[in-house]
Formats: structure tokens, C-alpha cells, sequence
């Protein structure tokens, strides 16, 4: 009756003149829109409360819980009788039991020695206790101080001076030398850590420097490496795989007052080469894509966005899908229909298995290709042949619904990754790369103007490639903007991460 009430509540005007038929097509309709609105609750309530993991375990049949010994004949014991039990100590596995990783060789030792507060006169020395403890000093700030003689002739002749020449420095008249500046970008774009706070943290040592200095040092810098960046950009849109995905950063430039612009940071990445690019735009719209790809020529793996689709229909480039992307519509639609989402999600965790296994035997080539034909293309067929079948049974704008819609009408760019070695099962690698950019927005909220925001893309491209090739950017930008200033443009491709002469393009292209 209540149930009744409620329909009656929410059905339009002219109810009473609708046959049976169509008051039904308005209950279903209206069944949806709660049912939609519902799920749209339950993932708000999990965004800002829940757990963000995605793991999924799959349900055990209880009788596999249940251990079989077979018939055990049960002994008889008398009722007068006493029974003895006798046991073993087992010694506890060393393998349990914590271990300390001994502290790295290459740092430096300060010896102390500590002598026994008794006389030892006399006494034969027969070993020592060595006891070693990790200490810190916090960061320390030194000045080069380069002092250069002046000569002249003793006669005075010309007049001419002679003083020695100083080493290059990154940014001219700029205090800052190459260490301090890869500090300061580390820590913003590595470490999250804003400006404002860095120039407190230099306030405590007694250094005065403004986050306003701070800021023109970081634009400075990203000035210089620019011509780096571009050869980056040329590298990576030519080659024939690149994975590409998007992420907001607010703007503090706006055209309305006291309020920031959305801009986004496209991400496009190989992940062959392991190089990342950063590209900001003021928009998520396909102007971006559009203009940075016009020229791209291969196979292209993105998510879902309706803007990546047109390059579905270009002859030169073979767009893929994303098995991560279509995974989360199934982890989604978990709690409204968990029988339906579990099969789905123990489907694709069979590809993910099949993608284990060729990494632990370290396969390459045919073999991988050759594996994921006998092993995930099996599993990829059957699973479009369910939803096929099962997308009959659900509603349209149910959870269950749009994510089997979501993943059958994506399905041959989902199983394109069977076919070549080289290429990925998902876009997580460009979702790992995107990562530090959502880390550090929290941190320092905006950038503050759409250049600024252009400057943070050369360094998250250039650091996210420091990542991706295991090196240690610290080192890396020291000796890059010490280099970059002096080194010669046509071979500025020299500089980069993980740097390969056969990778970078000829200069004049």
C-alpha cells in the first residue's frame, strides 16, 4: 500500500486517463530513475567515506572451506582409563621472525670510540662491538664563493685584464646554483610541497626567501628547459603506441573574479620507451587531442571519453580500450548486482593472471602473443557471448546495465591488445604517471595562471619520465640545468631521461 502511495506520489498529471500498459512503461521508468539515483548515492557516500581500493576477491564455495580427511575411525577409549598426551617443541621458522636491512655500505661513517670506563692497562684486546645507528642532518645550505684574480701586465700594455672564467651557471645573475633549483622543483612537483612552505622551511635556517623569489626561479627554469620538453613531445608522438588519459588542475586566472578556471593537463605516454608527456590545456575539450595528434600515426589506447572516439575512424591509427576502465563499471555495479559482477570480475581477472604470468617468465615476442591467443582471447570471446546474452535481462540504466553496454560496445578495441606484444592490457602505467599531479593539487590547490600551469607540464613530463626509467631526478636536473644553457641545440635530445640516440629525432624534424 505504502509502495502504491509512493508511485502515486511521483506518477505526472493525466494518470487516470493512461491505459495499463503505458502506467507500466511509467512504473518501470520510474523504478530506473530510482534505481539510477540510488546508485549515484551509494557512490557519493563511497567517495567521500569509503575505501578507495578496487581488489577484488572472489567468493569460496563453502565446501571448499571444509577439509576432507576421509573416514577417520574414532578410537575407543575406556571411562576408567587415563589418556597421556606427549608433544614436541617445534623451534619457531627464522623465516617469521623480523628482520633489520642493515644500513647502505655508501654512506658515510663517523667513528666512535668508546673505551671501557675500567683501567685496561695491560689488558689484551681481543675484539670489538661494532653498533651502528642511521642519523641525520637536516638539509644544509653552503655558498660557492668564486674568487677570480685580476691580472695586468706589468708594463701596463693594452691595458688588458685577465681574470679566469666562471663555470656556467643555470640562471644568470640568479643566486641559485643547479643543486638548490632541482631541490626546489623536486620538492614541489615530487614532494608536493608549495612554495610558501619551502620559504618557511628556509626561514627556520635563517634564509630569507620569499615565495614570490621562488616562484620566478621556477619559471626561470622551466624557460630553460622548454627545448627539452618540445624534443620530448617530438619523441613521443612518434611513436607507434602511445597511451593517453587526462586530469583536472584548477587555474587561479578566471574570468570571473575570486574563482579558479578549470584547465587540464593531457597526459600522453609510450610506454615502450617508457617517456611521459604532459600537455596543459585550458579545456577538456577535443581541441587539445586534436591539434597535439594530428600527425599521430599507430595504435592510440585512451578510456572511455567520447573525445578520443573520432580516432577510432582514422585509417592511420588503431584505437584501443582500456581493461582497467571497463573493470571499474563491473566493481561499481558489485553491490546491485553481485552474482552478475562477480562472474565479470573473475572473467577479467583471468586476463590479468594471463599478463602475471608472461611477466614472471619474462616472455617476449611471439610467445606473449602466442600465450594471450590460448589463454585471455578464450576468455575475451566467451565473456562478449554472456554479456550478449545477459544485457537482455538487466535494466538499461541499471549499474549492471551501462557496464555491460559500456564494455560490449568496446569490446574489439578491448581485445586489440592480444595481437602485438608491445602493448598494454590497460592504461595504468598513464594513470600511475597522472598520480602526482592529484597528490600535489591538494597540496598547493592551483596554478597560478595558465603559464604557470604550461611550466608545471614540462616538469611533471620530464620527472614522470625520471620515474619511469628508475632514475634519480635529483641528480638528473642538477646536472641538466647546469648542462642545458651551453649545450648544442641540435643535439639538446641528449639530455633527456634514459637517453637513447637511436630514440630522438633528427633535429632538423
Amino acid at each position: 500500500m505504502k509502495i502504491a502511495l509512493f508511485y502515486l506520489c511521483i506518477m505526472p498529471p493525466g494518470i487516470e486517463e493512461m491505459t495499463k500498459e503505458e502506467l507500466l512503461s511509467v512504473v518501470v521508468e520510474q523504478d530506473e530513475k530510482i534505481n539510477s539515483l540510488s546508485f549515484e548515492l551509494q557512490n557519493l557516500k563511497k567517495a567521500v567515506f569509503g575505501v578507495k581500493s578496487e581488489r577484488f576477491i572472489a567468493d569460496v564455495d563453502p565446501a571448499q572451506s571444509e577439509l576432507d580427511f576421509g573416514e577417520v575411525e574414532e578410537e575407543k577409549i575406556e571411562e576408567t582409563g587415563k589418556e597421556t598426551i606427549t608433544y614436541e617443541r617445534e623451534k619457531a621458522s627464522s623465516k617469521n621472525k623480523p628482520s633489520r636491512q642493515p644500513i647502505p655500505a655508501h654512506l658515510p661513517r663517523i667513528e666512535h670510540i668508546i673505551e671501557p670506563e675500567e683501567d685496561v692497562t695491560g689488558l689484551v684486546k681481543i675484539g670489538e662491538e661494532v653498533t651502528e645507528e642511521l642519523e641525520y642532518n637536516p638539509g644544509r645550505l653552503y655558498v660557492n664563493r668564486y674568487v677570480r684574480p685580476k691580472y695586468v701586465k706589468p708594463t701596463g700594455e693594452g691595458n688588458k685584464i685577465i681574470t679566469g672564467k666562471l663555470p656556467e651557471r643555470p640562471l644568470p645573475k640568479c643566486i641559485a646554483g643547479p643543486n638548490l633549483l632541482a631541490a626546489l622543483i623536486i620538492a614541489k612537483f615530487v614532494d608536493h610541497l608549495p612554495l610558501y612552505r619551502q620559504s618557511q622551511m628556509f626561514k627556520r635556517q635563517g634564509i630569507e626567501l620569499p615565495d614570490s623569489t621562488l616562484g620566478g626561479w621556477m619559471n626561470a627554469g622551466a624557460k630553460l628547459l622548454r627545448p627539452l620538453y618540445e624534443v620530448l613531445k617530438k619523441i613521443v608522438l612518434s611513436a607507434p603506441y602511445v597511451q593517453a588519459d587526462e586530469t583536472p588542475i584548477n587555474v587561479l586566472e578566471s574570468e570571473k573574479a575570486g574563482s579558479t578556471h578549470k584547465g587540464y593537463h593531457w597526459v600522453y605516454q609510450d610506454p615502450v620507451k617508457r617517456l611521459v608527456l604532459f600537455d596543459y590545456r585550458p579545456s577538456r575539450g577535443r581541441e587539445g587531442p586534436r591539434d597535439i595528434l594530428k600527425n599521430f600515426k599507430g595504435h592510440l589506447q585512451t578510456d572511455g571519453y567520447g573525445v578520443y572516439e573520432e580516432y577510432g575512424k582514422r585509417s592511420d591509427i588503431t584505437l584501443m580500450h582500456c581493461w582497467a576502465h571497463a573493470r571499474r563499471k563491473f566493481k561499481e555495479a558489485e553491490e546491485s548486482d553481485r552474482a552478475r559482477a562477480h562472474y565479470v570480475l573473475e572473467q577479467i581477472q583471468k586476463l590479468y593472471d594471463c599478463e602475471r604470468e608472461i611477466k614472471e617468465m619474462q616472455l617476449s615476442g611471439t610467445e606473449v602473443v602466442m600465450i594471450r591467443k590460448e589463454k585471455a582471447l578464450p576468455v575475451i570471446e566467451g565473456l562478449k557471448k554472456w554479456m550478449i546474452a545477459a544485457i537482455t535481462g538487466v535494466l538499461p540504466k541499471s549499474p549492471m546495465g551501462k557496464a555491460i553496454e559500456y564494455t560490449l560496445s568496446r569490446i574489439d578495441a578491448l581485445t586489440t591488445y592480444t595481437s602485438e606484444s608491445h602493448l598494454q592490457i590497460d592504461n595504468n602505467l598513464t594513470e600511475n604517471a597522472i598520480r602526482p599531479v592529484a597528490l600535489g593539487r591538494k597540496n598547493y590547490l592551483f596554478a597560478g595562471s595558465h603559464e604557470a600551469a604550461q611550466n608545471a607540464a614540462i616538469y611533471y613530463s620530464l620527472l614522470a619520465t625520471c620515474k619511469a626509467n628508475d632514475i634519480n631526478p635529483q641528480t638528473w636536473l642538477a646536472e641538466t640545468l647546469q648542462k642545458i644553457a651551453t649545450h648544442p641545440i641540435n643535439r639538446i635530445g641528449e639530455l633527456l631521461p634514459g637517453y637513447s640516440a637511436s630514440q630522438v629525432p633528427d633535429a632538423k624534424g
